[in-house]
């Protein structure tokens, strides 16, 4: 079944219907012969079944993007512009159903689905004022010489493979970049996460010609298919290290250019001198906790020097406790500061930790409330059945511990103390990956300066996983290839062309 898209240019955005999804193909509503469904990870109860694409729907979807290419590409700046502003807005009708299904398929709590919804189309927005002019590189004219000029130019066909933990926001960081630029973009939404992006983008055939954006759910024989497709010119990933691996081998096939936004293992150093311990302890647990810790700039290590690692501790682990936690779909007073682990696969690696620090007699850092950290929520009525994990707090562990040297991803993080400032900054370095790291100190100079020794491609100082809309963001080493976000982000989509005009 196929149903084209009727809502008239310049009428106001519709309100999207959540009971069924379809792959969109062409400006149309495609579904096929096989389904399948994520999971509510609150309440392990299926979702609403989705389209399991094949690899004729790649074919279909590709196809219908080059051809859309041909015009898209010459469609003005500002009417790629003006179409950019007007979806956001349409975003932004939306954000209540857009909302609800994404806490539904991710876990995370309304109040904070509902922000990621906004915030993207503000963002959405924030990227259509970005300029992206030709730059005259050298003009001899008045005297007999030549003028060169340097454009980007847009790739193709770009291919957005979206994450499950922040799948509405980082989709339209890719989705905008590319239609910008002069791009058609093909989504291919996370299996555990997939609605609330077939939504997204259904709702973009609203304000985008048919074949511009495009999106298609599917399983794991998905991804390779659109990674090896040879009428595919670039593919932007946020994931794992092993699969941006695995991507950029396929993607090398037919030497498509990459974005890979890839793992953390983020450091926090905490100075002695921090103007109040308290409340910074109570900041940095929110940022290893947000998102039950499952995003690639959470703070995952915290160097905390000695002499003021006690009473760190302590309120760190009193703020922990404190963050209340299940399903978000409940209507709780207070509401739920963290939900569940998103996929049975990230609460399995979770215990696999928790296994090694039980197994290693590393300290656990309990509450005064007598709870313990180490179990897992399934006993508590009002969090649910799901994949729930309380807040654990692992006190000075060895730098070997595997808790210090991988990336968690999930609510177990580790206090660590330092005495010397170089070998602290050894220690933050001390890993392959460099997404995020921070600095947290009275010293705003001297915090500056250490800042700028951390391996890693965004560090803040007395704050964490601040953003800014022109402000690129990647990672060193092997955190990632590449940047999305700002201007940089415009031109991971572009090639470059030099015009030399002679006389």
């Amino acid at each position: 079944m196929a149903t084209e898209t009727t809502t008239s240019a310049g009428a106001a955005p519709a309100l999207l219907d959540f009971t069924r999804f379809y792959n969109i193909i062409n400006g149309k509503l495609t579904t096929t012969a096989k389904t399948r469904h994520s999971i509510n990870p609150s309440t392990l109860e299926a979702n609403p079944e989705v389209p399991v694409s094949t690899e004729a729907d790649v074919d279909r979807a590709v196809d219908a993007a080059r051809k859309a290419y041909s015009t898209w590409r010459r469609t003005s700046y500002a009417e790629r512009r003006a179409a950019l502003e007007a979806y956001a807005d349409g975003i932004a009708a939306n954000v209540e159903g857009l909302a609800t299904m994404l806490t539904r398929e991710q876990g995370r709590p309304l109040a904070l689905t509902r922000m990621e919804v906004a915030t993207t189309a503000e963002r959405l927005k924030e990227t259509a004022a970005l300029e992206l002019p030709d730059e005259v590189i050298a003009d001899d004219k008045d005297s007999g010489g030549q003028t060169v000029v340097k454009r980007y130019t847009p790739l193709g066909v770009a291919c957005g493979i979206v994450p499950w933990n922040f799948p509405v926001g980082l989709a339209a960081l890719k989705l905008s970049a590319a239609v910008l630029t002069g791009n058609t973009f093909i989504m291919k939404p996370s299996p555990f996460t997939p609605c609330a992006n077939l939504k997204m983008v259904e709702l973009a055939q609203q304000f985008f010609p048919p074949g511009v954006i495009q999106c298609l759910s599917g399983d794991d024989s998905l991804g390779p298919w659109l990674t090896e497709h040879p009428g595919i010119d670039k593919v932007s990933f946020t994931g794992s290290v092993a699969t941006g691996k695995r991507i950029m081998q396929s993607c090398s096939k037919t030497l498509k250019r990459v974005t890979l936004e890839l793992g953390g293992n983020d450091a926090a150093i905490v100075f002695p001198d921090v103007k109040d311990v308290a409340a910074t302890a109570a900041t940095l647990a929110q940022a290893c906790f947000f998102n039950t810790s499952q995003i690639c700039i959470a703070v995952k290590r915290v160097y905390v020097h000695a002499s003021i690692y006690a009473a760190f501790r302590a309120a760190f682990v009193a703020a922990a406790n404190g963050f209340v936690y299940g399903d978000g779909l409940l209507s709780t007073d207070p509401a739920p500061f963290m939900g569940p682990l998103t996929t049975e696969m990230q609460y399995n690696h979770v215990q696999t930790l928790l296994d090694d620090v039980r197994a290693t007699k590393l300290a656990i850092v309990r509450g005064t409330d007598g709870r313990d950290p180490l179990a897992t929520a399934t006993d508590t009525a009002a969090a649910g059945k799901g994949y729930f994990v309380r807040p654990v707090v692992v006190d000075n562990p060895p730098d070997t511990a595997r808790v210090v040297a991988e990336e968690a991803f999930g609510p177990i993080v580790p206090l660590l103390q330092w005495t010397d400032e170089e070998d602290v900054i050894r220690r933050a370095n001390d890993t392959r990956l460099g997404l995020g790291a921070s600095v947290w100190s009275a010293d705003l100079a001297h915090a500056a300066e250490v800042a700028r020794r951390l391996e890693a491609g965004n560090v803040w100082v007395n704050t964490h996983m601040m953003s800014h809309p022109s402000a690129p963001f990647g990672g060193h080493k092997w955190s990632g290839i590449g940047v999305e976000g700002g201007i940089d982000g415009l031109k991971q989509y572009c090639d470059i062309q030099v015009l030399y005009l002679a006389n």
